[in-house]
């Protein structure tokens, strides 16, 4: 009897003990809880009043501790502008160009950042402002910026690039010459991997802490798209039409000749089959009764925009192609809605065509190249064009500054590569007149002046000069010590250009037309290796002939 009791009392002991041990953890989980709250509040109370940003805050990597709104913005202003600005250099082999974030249109909201910094531990209740104060006090808080940019920019900077690359592809083209359709078979190159570069280049430019390093232009060995017979067939393929004016209101209907294959397709199949560097294949032209030729000064009275450049007509190869090139344009005539194609008009640039040698921009260097000089023509007319305020489709400046027009002004052209495009969108036809003489290139705009005429100013503004560098090559064929210039050195530079429009002296809009970068021209200077050996006898002989 004693035992049950002795054990009972016993058990009685122990669930006791096992209670009073239960409830330590949680007393103390109880405790550290109390004291949690009471540092939180202390923490709140101590932060309640403060008018900067936590301590152990960041936005993008810069340290935005205890700074105001305006300080932060201006610091995390200082580091991105800085980025924005500097030049990021694209090479590839002896190719190299530069770019810089603003080309693209490149932002940062800082502004949300900086607020969203701003509104740790604030923005809550008191848990979760309490919460957000220790977590960022013990672990940091570093916030991101969002960030855009204009993938049509991007894409264009890309296009211009694969465009000058040395080697790039060079797809298939066709023009129409007399009464054959030209077909110039395209050749293998590399292209630029696009979206690999642009993955880089928007990686580079959202490590703001980071300084760019060269990148390195990813390429791929490609072919050129097989020639399509059908799709050049539809869009040469026209129904002749005769020109016309009709008035009340006034509206021009220009003649349309009419243009389709003189054989087969399967006559024409055969032809492009063989393995041929050009295929002509033969046109049935057939013209309309009446041409827009027969309509006369009617048609095109006035002169809507005109713009000359300067060239050295001592140059007679450079010159010879300025003439054939503004042959070709001149009396061109474009319709309403119509594009007007640079490489179309004037066609290949080849010896047959009457082409010759002369400077030429390619590979970082001023080469001898058929048909060099002939952007001239080009770079003139988009002059004219854009003060006839015609819309421009496409148009890509050079690799460097021109000598002819300033910086932003230049269009530069390249068979199957690069083209110059814009299209009428005035209400009437309109007529280029090309001429080249006596040192002066003139392209003219003309037809029917609209109901309302515009001022237009064209205004390029250069934002930044780029220096260039020096190289010297060793030749053998000069003397130790002789140095020739081989290529003098010219600065780069980056540019704005706008078109401005003007209503009796008021500006209406003020339009960018194009961010563009001209990269330095190296200087290369030929050092010679070339050792002179002296004799003792040549001395003698040469000292003997000072004698005589």
């Amino acid at each position: 009897m004693d035992d049950k009791k002795e054990k009972e009392k016993k058990i009685e002991t122990d669930n006791k003990e096992n209670k009073k041990k239960s409830l330590i953890p949680i007393v103390i989980v109880s405790i550290l809880i109390a004291i949690l709250l009471i540092f939180s509040v202390i923490f709140s109370l101590i932060n309640i009043n403060n008018e900067n940003i936590l301590n152990n805050v960041s936005i993008m990597g810069i340290d935005v501790s205890n700074m105001s709104i305006e300080e932060a913005k201006e610091a995390i202003s200082e580091v991105i502008n800085s980025k924005l600005e500097e030049d990021l250099t694209l090479k590839i082999d002896d190719y190299e160009t530069s770019m810089n974030a603003n080309q693209i249109s490149a932002q940062f909201d800082i502004e949300t950042a900086v607020s969203e910094a701003f509104n740790i531990g604030r923005d809550g209740n008191i848990i979760t402002n309490n919460y957000g104060i220790l977590s960022t006090w013990l672990f940091g808080r570093d916030i991101e910026c969002s960030f855009n940019y204009s993938e049509e920019a991007l894409d264009k900077k890309i296009s211009d690039i694969t465009a000058k690359l040395p080697g790039a592809v060079v797809q298939s083209s066709y023009y129409i010459e007399d009464e054959d359709l030209i077909i110039v078979k395209g050749t293998p190159g590399i292209t630029i991997k696009n979206d690999e570069l642009k993955l880089d280049i928007l990686n580079k430019i959202q490590d703001i802490n980071k300084k760019y390093e060269i990148t390195t232009i990813p390429t791929e060995d490609v072919e050129p798209e097989e020639i399509n017979l059908e799709q050049i067939r539809n869009e040469i393929y026209k129904e002749p039409q005769d020109a016309y004016i009709e008035t009340n209101p006034t509206t021009v209907h220009t003649h349309v000749n009419g243009v389709d294959f003189a054989i087969s397709m399967e006559e024409a199949q055969e032809i492009i089959s063989e393995d041929k560097e050009e295929y002509v294949i033969p046109l049935k032209i057939t013209v309309p009764e009446k041409t827009l030729a027969d309509l006369g000064e009617e048609a095109f009275p006035d002169e809507l925009a005109t713009y000359s450049t300067r060239y050295d007509p001592t140059n007679r190869n450079r010159s010879n192609n300025l003439e054939i090139s503004a042959e070709k344009i001149n009396g061109t005539i474009v319709m309403p809605g119509e594009t007007f194609s640079y490489n179309q008009v004037v066609g290949e640039r080849t010896i047959a065509e009457g082409y010759k040698e002369a400077g030429a921009y390619a590979g970082g260097r001023v080469v001898q190249d058929v048909g060099g000089g002939i952007c001239q023509t080009s770079s003139t007319l988009y002059n004219a064009v854009l003060l006839a305020n015609l819309e421009i489709v496409d148009r890509s400046n050079h690799q460097f500054l021109t000598s002819y027009v300033p910086a932003g002004r230049d269009a530069t052209v390249a068979w199957g590569a690069i083209d110059f495009q814009f299209k009428n969108t005035r209400e009437y036809p309109i007529k280029i007149e090309a001429s080249v003489e006596n040192g002066v290139c003139t392209m003219s705009i003309y037809g029917i002046k609209e109901e309302t005429e515009y001022e237009v100013v064209i205004q390029p503004v250069v934002l930044s000069y780029i220096p260039y560098s020096t190289i010297y090559e060793d030749d053998p064929t000069l003397e130790e010590g002789e140095e020739v210039v081989e290529q003098s050195g010219y600065t780069g530079c980056t540019s704005e250009t706008y078109r401005i429009i003007k209503l009796n002296g008021e500006v209406i809009s003020k339009t960018l037309l194009s961010k563009d970068t001209y990269d330095p021209m190296t200087r290369i200077i030929r050092r010679g290796t070339k050792t002179v050996e002296t004799s003792a006898s040549t001395t003698e002989t040469d000292e003997e002939k000072k004698r005589w």
